[in-house]
């Protein structure tokens, strides 16, 4: 009987081990490859399976979801308002500083009693006495002391418009006692009647009261904004 084959001189019995070991391990390595990707195939079916079930609960909420008819309407955007050009800013003070003039003759249109009142024509006296009895409550009150000519004025404009845009009624204008100069009439005093007479704004005044400022204020009636109808009182 001849002896089995015996492994080549040339080749050492460690390298067939070694060959072995690492067959074995890529088989390993492998197999935990697979593994990975069906677990990660089996997340990305139940996360499918999920959008799924959320997308049929929401039609079944809402219901058939159809596309609105093409009718050819075009829709535009609206565009921001323009910003006020300073220029018609401008123009409105100037408007407003032209129409309070310094010139206009009050003195006439007012009464000569214990204290200077003016009210406008239509109006009965009765309009001035609840004035200078504090019928109506004052609302707000506008401070022109030491203001300048030009300042005053186009304040006390101001006032007058944010006064009827908020619904004031009755209001009081403190334009001081102090003189212009020695042997003069007050000037912002005298020029404060003069603009009220002016203003639309304005149905009647009187001087204020010692205690809501004697003769350095007046108390103003104002119209409303639709017709000149009075306050309560």
């Amino acid at each position: 009987m001849k002896n089995a084959t015996k492994p080549s001189a040339h080749t050492p019995l460690r390298d067939f081990g070694d060959l072995k070991r690492a067959l074995k391990n890529a088989a390993k390595e492998a197999a935990e490859r697979a593994e990975q990707e069906r677990a990660e195939q089996a997340k990305r079916d139940a996360a499918k399976r999920k959008s799924e079930a959320d997308r049929a609960v929401f039609q079944s909420a809402v219901g058939p979801v159809h596309a609105l008819p093409d009718k050819g309407h075009v829709h535009h955007v609206a565009p921001k308002p323009a910003p006020v050009p300073t220029k018609r800013e401008q123009d409105e003070k100037q408007v407003l500083t032209e129409s309070l003039s310094d010139e206009f003759d009050v003195e006439s249109l007012l009464e000569t009693d214990e204290s200077l009142a003016w009210r406008r024509p239509g109006l009965g006296i009765d309009v001035v006495r609840k004035l200078r009895r504090g019928v109506w409550a004052l609302q707000q009150q506008l401070d022109l002391h030491g203001m300048r000519t030009d300042e005053a004025r186009e304040t006390l404009g101001q006032f007058l418009r944010e006064a009827q845009t908020k619904g004031w009624r009755c209001v009081r204008v403190v334009h001081g006692k102090g003189l212009g100069s020695p042997g003069r009439q007050p000037v912002l005093k005298d020029k404060v009647k003069r603009w009220l007479v002016q203003s639309d704004r304005v149905l009647a005044f009187v001087q204020a009261r010692g205690d809501d400022g004697g003769a350095g204020a007046l108390v103003v009636l104002l119209a409303p904004v639709k017709g000149h109808g009075l306050p309560p009182g």
